[in-house]
């Protein structure tokens, strides 16, 4: 899912070059994965987390795990929030902030969430707990976050329904959803909270 605006152009290209029809399926690793796993055919599987494909080499079920890309967790925030990364933690932990995540048991991008949230922890005792309290997930499957099918980006459009004021996802996604959205902000974490 992660993967969506930055591979649009490479099947087109595939199969111009080769004449073979490339059908990309997106969505959480996890989930993918496990359709993998379950015997749904598949000839590439790009993960934004190197377990799910490991999971799939050590199971016999595809070839070697290569590591090809890399990304980083950043907190995305709706127009008029602001914050920098000195100070997102405490914006964070504001009571009346409402933050998103993506389905930690099935998305990396979640996992990688709830693992900061971890971190957090140690850099303010106790929030933790806060965080992990106030989280709402979305994703597959379906978190506490629904919304409408086939809409173009979920993030967009929960900062346009005031569902969320922040939401902890990669960095490319945060430069995706201000092309869509002015105003939306992406903020490096510090290292103690780097994930």
């Amino acid at each position: 899912g992660s993967l969506r605006a930055a591979v649009p152009d490479i099947p087109a290209e595939y199969t111009g070059a080769y004449r073979v029809v490339v059908e990309p399926v997106h969505g959480a690793s996890g989930g993918l994965g496990d359709r993998l796993a379950k015997g749904e055919m598949g000839d590439v599987f790009t993960s934004a987390d190197m377990g799910y494909p490991e999971a799939l080499t050590k199971a016999g079920v595809s070839g070697p795990t290569v590591l090809f890309a890399r990304n980083h967790l950043c907190a995305i925030l709706r127009p008029g929030l602001s914050a920098s990364p000195t100070t997102v933690l405490a914006t964070l932990l504001e009571p009346d902030i409402k933050i998103g995540t993506s389905s930690p048991d099935k998305d990396p991008g979640g996992a990688y969430a709830w693992a900061m949230f971890k971190k957090a922890d140690m850099a303010e005792p106790g929030s933790r707990a806060k965080l992990e309290a106030k989280a709402l997930k979305t994703g597959s499957p379906r978190g506490q976050l629904s919304v409408p099918p086939n809409t173009k980006n979920a993030m967009v459009w929960l900062f346009q329904q005031k569902k969320l004021d922040a939401f902890l996802s990669y960095g490319t996604n945060g430069h995706a959803a201000a092309e869509q959205m002015p105003g939306i902000k992406t903020v490096e974490l510090p290292p103690e909270l780097a994930v």
